[in-house]
């Protein structure tokens, strides 16, 4: 395949990635409109997200953060220069060598859950049965890692092969299980919350067990081998090391957001939570599509020292950014309120105060929305090249940041009294993944790896005038959240939908009379 073909896939593997995704969010919105109308923000769910946040946190260093990170540039290496037997070792001998640790790693926490309870969430130990509750519902969901960091290596072994949308649709699995669990499980407990724990325990099989297929039709189902002398299995690992710290910084930051919420107003945990999902959805559709994406590709281009192709895909990336990230970030500012009341409030959500709280910390998430969106796209600059000392170095200051910021934006809001401290802690998240953006690609340009090309003062302007023009008529179909609360379950969807439609047919119009073409989407050729 030439260069100019494979342009051009780039494009179509995010769309087929971002829309398997976006089955796989919308799933996901449902889902918590169940978790809402089934349990509220109450202790219960203040539990459950405790008790899923570890392994979860976990999961996101190990396999989807410090892991793929490492693994998909090695095996991109190996698939471009080694034979196919030296691949299948290579798979085989990471499988069973992660495999290993996992397994250990697994048991251990399972019997050491009262103590990670009280790491992640040290305001429980104030609340005996609340502290009780999450270590029960932690030793069911943390074999969840275990399955789901295999499941990752599995997605990447189908991503570095071109097989996108297996590993993109698999989380819509999660998803259903979850969904089943709420509905029909959680009525048979005593503890109801109880059955979503046992739902992410057989989520966790499910998706493993639906890509191995995928994996024998391509002749690389892993037969897992011992392999911590391999020299690949070593590449990947003094890769992983400095990775999971850079990897980590955000669900540091989002963990050591949940351990102040603890001690804040019961319901804290689970306004945060709520916010999060909203503040995802374009996030997993757009940005950790378009990062899958891009890393194997900007893998092959490196190891082919291809230095302007490298270049050309990045600067693509960030265009496709500016063009969908910002007005993401816009509509979810404007659209806080109308979001979190269609999609949240009722049944055991709907207590007053509920809806207004969540609102804040949306608000405060969609700051940092752009900021979020750039950091995946830019951290796979370094990967790529196997550098993963700079982003680290990176993210420890944002990890630093963060810290300060909450000091500095929620004690005296904590002391005071003041209702939405817990919005000061997304803001605060946020502002510190705007320092890691920014020094992530201020490195990027300082080492001449990333180079823009041309046209990038016109797409400012186009961007600015059609997120402004949106923004306009966003604030004034929208209205204040009074009257979103106390319209009907089908008055609040169908304004939103108006919302929605009418705010996006603007900013394409605006895009289209400021002179951008569907062509310039495309991926742009390097200078030869």
């Amino acid at each position: 395949m030439s260069r100019k073909d494979a342009r051009p896939s780039l494009l179509r593997s995010t769309s087929v990635v971002g829309g398997n995704t976006l089955a796989s969010r919308i799933l996901g919105f449902l889902r918590d409109v169940v978790f809402a109308r089934a349990f509220g923000a109450g202790t219960g769910m203040d539990v459950f997200v405790v008790a899923f946040q570890i392994p979860n946190f976990l999961r996101r260093l190990f396999a989807e953060g410090a892991f793929s990170q490492a693994f998909v540039p090695v095996l991109s290496e190996y698939q471009s220069t080694r034979s196919e037997a030296e691949v299948r070792e290579l798979i085989d001998r990471v499988t069973g060598t992660l495999g290993a640790i996992l397994v250990a790693l697994t048991a251990l926490g399972i019997v050491i859950a009262p103590v990670l309870i009280l790491v992640f969430a040290p305001g429980f130990a104030q609340e005996p049965e609340k502290h009780a509750l999450a270590s029960d519902m932690l030793r069911l969901t943390f074999p969840y890692l275990l399955f789901i960091s295999l499941t990752a290596l599995a997605g990447a072994i189908l991503n570095t092969w071109g097989r996108f949308g297996v590993p993109a649709f698999t989380p819509v699995l999660l998803n259903l299980v979850l969904i089943s669990a709420a509905l029909w499980l959680a009525p048979h407990f005593d503890e109801p919350i109880m059955a979503l724990a046992v739902g992410v325990f057989v989520a966790g099989l499910v998706q493993l067990a639906f890509q191995l297929p995928f994996l024998r039709r391509l002749h690389l189902l892993p037969r897992p081998r011992w392999g911590w002398r391999h020299p690949g299995v070593n590449k990947i690992l003094n890769l992983m090391l400095p990775a999971i710290i850079g990897s980590s910084v955000a669900q540091i930051n989002i963990i050591i957001d949940r351990i102040i919420a603890s001690f804040l107003v019961t319901g804290s945990i689970s306004w945060l939570y709520y916010s999060d999902r909203l503040l995802e959805f374009p996030l997993g559709i757009f940005a950790i599509a378009l990062s899958t994406v891009i890393l194997p590709g900007l893998s092959r281009k490196h190891a082919e020292k291809s230095p302007d192709e490298f270049s050309a895909t990045l600067d693509w990336a960030l265009r496709l950014v500016i063009l969908i990230a910002v007005p993401a970030a816009v509509a979810l500012f404007v659209l806080a309120g109308p979001l979190v009341a269609t999609l949240f409030n009722y049944g055991e959500f709907a207590v007053p105060g509920n809806a207004e709280m969540t609102r804040l910390s949306v608000m405060a998430y969609a700051v940092g929305l752009v900021a979020f969106t750039l950091v995946k796209v830019l951290a796979p600059g370094y990967f790529a090249r196997q550098d993963t000392r700079t982003p680290v170095k990176i993210s420890i200051v944002s990890l630093l940041a963060n810290i300060v910021l909450n000091v500095a934006i929620v004690v005296p809001m904590m002391r005071a009294g003041i209702a939405g401290a817990h919005a000061g802690l997304a803001l605060a998240t946020g502002m510190a993944a705007v320092l890691n953006a920014g020094l992530l690609f201020r490195g990027l340009r300082r080492d001449g790896v990333y180079r823009p090309l041309g046209g990038w003062g016109k797409l400012a302007l186009q961007s600015l005038l059609a997120n402004v023009s949106m923004a306009l008529l966003l604030v004034w179909l929208a209205g204040g959240l009074d009257a979103w609360l106390a319209a009907d379950a089908l008055g609040r969807a169908g304004r939103l939908a108006v919302c929605v439609i009418a705010g996006l047919g603007v900013y394409l119009l605006a895009l289209l009379a400021a002179g951008l073409r569907p062509a310039d989407l495309r991926p742009v050729h390097a200078a030869p």
